[in-house]
């Protein structure tokens, strides 16, 4: 008995931890946000400079696309059915040469290297009070949900 009960918490957390819509909720959707406000940030600085006002552009349309991604992937998700969508446009590439988790990765390191910029450039300093709530939001959402993933695959293991 107390085994069956076990596997069903497992499989309870596994089911809410592991899926694609807890995911895509707290790990892309703040991501789009650090990307967002990076893109908001360039335009700003950018004005007097065509090539970084489209660079900032780019930037912004590239949120705006991840975020539609990581929504639709909650869609089908909650709904029950397969997706043909990634969770942003690089791991996107990356079903063209079968490797989607790796271009995964790889929008990773960019998301937290766009992080990284915005703070060791003080930018930071240049977010409004909205836009600053946000990235604390985004922060505090997205490294809350990987501790608690961390913590629950640990608990997990057996001894």
């Amino acid at each position: 008995m107390k085994e069956q009960t076990r596997q069903r918490i497992e499989n309870i957390g596994d089911s809410i931890f592991l899926s694609p819509t807890f995911q895509a909720l707290t790990i892309g959707v703040p991501f789009c946000i650090f990307k967002m406000i990076f893109g908001l940030l360039a335009l700003r600085e950018g004005s007097s400079s065509v090539f970084l006002s489209v660079f900032a552009w780019l930037i912004i349309v590239w949120a705006m696309a991840d975020l539609i991604m990581n929504l639709a992937r909650v869609y089908f998700h909650l709904s029950g059915r397969e997706t043909p969508i990634e969770y942003c446009t690089i791991a996107q590439t990356g079903r063209f040469f079968k490797r989607p988790k790796l271009f995964l990765a790889i929008d990773t390191l960019i998301s937290f290297s766009i992080i990284c910029v915005v703070l060791w450039s003080g930018w930071i300093t240049l977010l409004t009070r909205q836009e600053l709530y946000l990235w604390y939001a985004a922060t505090t959402l997205n490294l809350i949900s990987v501790s608690v993933v961390n913590i629950w695959i640990e608990l997990k293991r057996r001894a």
